[in-house]
């Protein structure tokens, strides 16, 4: 009897479990589906400079206070990583703008930058060696 019973398991259980080609193709479109965040771009001094007075786009220095009075790139908006309202302050700022942000090294702009990509802000780029770089040019 128990010979009788195990092809009818046997067969349950493939048809269970489904093909290989099955599952290969639900992992293929997983990966086709796009993040729904957009992620911010690091740029070099040269391609960062190209960008700025664009239509639409705002440069947006995170540095401290005492960073900003050695010196700023100009049109500049002051932003303060580092205050406590600074989240808040990035909430006020309109998505569908363009920012080019920079920082003294480009940790802390592009740790801003990553912020205005949580906040729905499309069009991110972070200065790569943030002002020092800019100044050595």
């Amino acid at each position: 009897m128990m010979y009788r019973l195990f092809p009818s398991l046997l067969l349950c259980f493939f048809c269970a479990c489904g093909s290989p080609a099955e599952s290969q193709s639900t992992s293929d479109a997983a990966m086709m589906v796009e993040p729904t965040t957009p992620v911010y771009q690091d740029l070099s001094v040269a391609e960062f400079a190209e960008r700025i007075g664009g239509d639409n786009t705002v440069l947006l220095d995170v540095r401290t206070p005492g960073e900003t009075a050695r010196g700023i790139i100009d049109g500049a908006i002051e932003m303060d990583f580092r205050a406590t309202n600074f989240a808040e302050q990035l909430k006020n700022l309109y998505p569908s703008k363009t920012y080019l942000v920079y920082c003294a090294s480009g940790g802390r702009s592009g740790r801003a930058a990553k912020m205005l990509n949580e906040l729905g802000v499309r069009e991110v780029y972070n200065l790569a060696g943030g002002y020092t770089a800019w100044s050595k040019q």
